[in-house]
């Protein structure tokens, strides 16, 4: 939305939206709309100058509206008091949610190096077994680790209790229902349905486990027909470190699963473990000194948050709605005594983006310091969701600083050029991006069984955009195999005509689009914008906003200690 005065100024968007203004004279309620055409010429010049004031005001800044009339920029205030309140409860929220994503991962690897035998740090990738021996060697000794659990612990997990029972391991193995196969008479006979069979392992069991022939598995695998083994067990634990921090710990279930992978039959058992953790209530706690006192703290700031939020909420929902009914009282003016309808660009200057903006960051804050608030009384523990509404609502607040900042001419110039590069950069993307996914496609099903880089449709994507970028260049060509001389000699022209076409032409025609922007409204600055009949019609308006024409009976008198004096 462009805003533009015939000054060559920037736009000055309005703080606090006014439509019942009116100026002096007998016809001071009367509103335009009504005028018949049976008014006299100097009724008609009254209600013309009335409705130039109007507007002209409704588009000034806080500053200008407080000298036209003594308006205090109450938003701009609670928009400063908004961004440093906001600011504090995000860090401590980041602070908290750090140490709840430190206990998960740190978890997680101290699982692996207990049920894994043999891991080592970042053996993600590389982490498999080649022999059946091995394969029943890893599954007893995890096995064998589950069960020794409290001995051999040193973090404090324990298993899920049911009730007076505590949870099993169970142990599944999926393979085909039928398989003959024969690889040197290249011959099978095979049955694709998938069975799966399951036993439990009590944790009350103790036996030891030394070789796989001595133990009471009885565990019998057929890696002819063999899928998958999957090992699935629960365990709980405490967080406890959050104590030093003043706050309440919360409790953790870890549903773990060891699953041994043997879809590809290529003679490569690839072995992993997830875990899927959940964080809920404690049950029964008790904890000494002044946590409660300091949650109770950081509580009735949360409230503070959500009153300061909600304040703004109404203030800007105001002033949008004053503008649509200036809008309406506009294009009602203009159609009764001008016969002409006004432009869509003319009415969209009466909604400001800014303002609605704010507004949905107000709402997600409010939202996510309400669910803040709940994580802290340890009724809920939903810390992604409420990073998600904290997170959003604070990059929007900052973002909004950049509508005051727009008020100078020196800084608007970026703003302006956003505005008005944001619709041809919207189509340009569009073409590139038909471009973009072609060669997507292309690499997929061409480079993918050659490159890594190229396995997926999400990885050619990441790999492309990188190389747009100017990055990882060289391991991209270097990393494809030559197997298939055909192919290694595609993968040349097609890197090259990737590289030389996005980042020589499209990219250089993006800058240049934007760069084109920015002088055009930089030589507007300097010359004058392009003046619409909305500001036309508001320049033959001389009042200058210290001239008193603006103010009405009860407005409160300008402050000489106002900081928006110039």
């Amino acid at each position: 939305m462009h805003q533009f005065v015939t000054n060559g100024a920037p736009a000055r968007t309005t703080a606090m939206a006014n439509p019942e203004m009116a100026g002096s004279g007998s016809h001071q309620d009367e509103s335009p709309c009504t005028i018949h055409q049976s008014s006299s010429p100097s009724e008609l010049l009254l209600l013309e100058d009335q409705m130039r004031r109007k507007l002209k005001f409704f588009f000034m800044n806080p500053c200008e509206k407080f000298w036209a009339r003594g308006r205090k920029p109450w938003k701009l205030a609670i928009q400063i008091l908004k961004i440093a309140m906001v600011t504090v409860q995000l860090v401590l929220f980041g602070l908290s949610n750090q140490m709840v994503v430190a206990f998960k991962e740190e978890n997680t690897i101290a699982f692996k190096h207990l049920f894994l035998k043999g891991y080592m740090d970042r053996m993600e990738d590389t982490y498999a077994v080649y022999t059946q021996s091995d394969v029943y060697d890893q599954v007893l000794f995890a096995v064998n680790q589950y069960l020794q659990l409290r001995n051999i612990s040193v973090g404090n997990h324990a298993y899920e209790n049911k009730g007076t029972k505590q949870s099993a391991m169970a142990i599944c193995q999926h393979f085909y229902k039928q398989g003959t196969i024969c690889p040197g008479n290249d011959t099978f006979d095979i049955d694709p349905e998938i069975e799966t069979e399951c036993f439990l392992i009590e944790p009350d069991e103790s036996f030891d486990i030394r070789t796989p022939g001595e133990n009471r598995l009885n565990l019998t695998l057929d890696f002819h027909r063999l899928l998958t083994v999957e090992l699935q067990f629960k365990l709980k634990a405490i967080n406890l470190q959050t104590v030093r921090h003043q706050e309440l710990p919360d409790c953790y279930d870890f549903t773990l699963t060891i699953t041994f992978d043997n879809k590809a039959h290529s003679g490569r058992i690839k072995i992993s473990l997830d875990n899927d953790i959940s964080i809920r209530e404690c049950k029964d706690w008790h904890v000494s000194g002044s946590i409660q006192k300091n949650t109770h703290y950081m509580m009735i700031f949360d409230a503070f948050v959500i009153l300061t939020c909600l304040s703004s909420l109404v203030l800007c929902a105001r002033s949008v709605i004053r503008g649509l009914q200036l809008q309406q009282e506009f294009v009602s003016f203009f159609l009764l005594h001008y016969k002409k309808e006004v432009s869509a660009s003319d009415q969209m200057e009466f909604i400001n983006g800014w303002y609605i903006m704010i507004i949905v960051s107000d709402i997600l804050t409010i939202v996510g310091s309400i669910l803040k608030m709940e994580i802290q009384a340890k009724s809920l523990t939903s810390y992604d969701v409420c990073s998600i509404f904290l997170g959003t609502s604070t990059m929007l607040v900052w973002l909004g600083v950049i509508r005051y900042l727009g008020f100078f001419a020196k800084y608007n110039l970026l703003i302006l050029t956003l505005q008005a590069a944001l619709p041809n950069v919207i189509r340009f993307c569009c073409c590139a991006a038909m471009i973009y996914l072609g060669y997507c496609f292309c690499g997929w099903i061409v480079l993918g069984p050659y490159h890594d880089k190229f396995r997926s449709l999400n990885r050619v994507s990441e790999c492309l955009f990188s190389l747009i970028n100017g990055d990882d260049m060289f391991s991209t060509f270097a990393k494809m195999q030559q197997k298939s001389y055909l192919v290694w000699l595609f993968s040349r022209i097609y890197l090259y005509s990737f590289i030389s076409l996005f980042i020589y032409m499209i990219l250089s025609l993006f800058i240049a689009l934007i760069t084109d922007t920015y002088e055009t409204i930089k030589h507007y600055q300097q010359n004058g914008f392009p003046e619409t009949e909305l500001r036309k019609f508001i320049a033959d308006c001389k009042d200058l906003p210290r001239s008193g024409k603006y103010r009405l009976e009860g407005d409160p008198p300008a402050s000489f200690f106002c900081c928006c004096n110039k």
